[in-house]
């Protein structure tokens, strides 16, 4: 397979998809909220948007299965799946914080080779696919050159279901708050992973997450040059719900300070 014209093609899929969700922006009230969850709302615009990207990726590869996070009707197959989340940062949306995004990739065998990010709101495509790089706006991107904990710019993620690690986290962010330049929380996992691909932060950690919270911006890191672990230092970060990410440079010396933390919990 060419995945360098599909993962193109689906880019622009995902910015039509944006360009709708964008229409609605302001179009949203309490009535059209729906609750998943305390802290896990949807939409309409969800529904819609994931429809439509559904019925695009279809046409372009029909064998292909889906996991996707409004329709759990939708099947996943033995080989080829897209995993999609098509509003990523809806409590964002809902409230009107311009920071949310389109995140769909491909993965083979729970592989994923390919990955596209749509950060509607300032028009920023990321994408990338295995072993051609990683692409903003159809520029390389490359991860950051920080070598220090010290020096680094940190995005986390805040815990909405599961409370059961929540100690440790906070005992981890109070410490990352005194030893790094900063911590950021934007509310999409997808746009942290981006950002942390063309070197605006330096390392991305959050845990409780979703395989399409992740599964776009996993290549687009890696594609940049960037390292992605689950706490553990190993590979269940697809759907092992648990994610570090980083430049490279600095996941050792992060990892290390997550795991006297979280330690039992890990």
């Amino acid at each position: 397979m060419n995945l360098k014209p599909i993962t193109i093609e689906v880019a622009e899929l995902a910015k039509d998809v944006g360009a709708y969700i964008k229409t609605q922006h302001n179009k949203i009230s309490d009535s059209d909220v729906e609750h998943k969850g305390l802290h896990d709302l949807v939409t309409f615009v969800d529904k819609e948007a994931e429809n439509r990207i559904v019925k695009g990726l279809t046409k372009m590869l029909p064998e292909a299965g889906f996991i996707a996070e409004e329709n759990q009707a939708l099947k996943k197959k033995e080989s080829y799946n897209w995993i999609i989340d098509p509003l990523d940062g809806t409590t964002n949306f809902i409230h009107g914080v311009p920071v949310f995004s389109v995140s769909i990739a491909l993965a083979l065998n729970d592989k994923i080779i390919s990955g596209i990010i749509y950060e509607i709101n300032l028009d920023e495509c990321f994408y990338a696919w295995k072993n051609g790089g990683a692409y903003l706006n159809g520029n390389q991107i490359k991860v950051s050159s920080t070598k220090k904990i010290n020096n680094s710019l940190i995005a986390t993620g805040f815990p909405y279901a599961d409370y059961t690690r929540l100690k440790p986290y906070l005992g981890l962010f109070e410490e990352l708050m005194k030893v790094s330049r900063g911590i950021r929380r934007l509310g999409s996992a997808a746009i942290d992973l981006a950002y942390l691909a063309c070197g605006r932060f330096d390392v991305f950690y959050e845990y409780g997450l979703n395989p399409w919270d992740v599964a776009g911006g996993i290549i687009i890191v890696k594609e940049a040059g960037g390292h992605v672990t689950d706490f553990k230092s190993g590979d269940d970060f697809l759907f092992g719900r648990e994610i570090i990410a980083s430049n490279n440079q600095v996941h050792e010396e992060f990892t290390d300070l997550l795991k006297q933390h979280f330690n039992e919990h890990i």
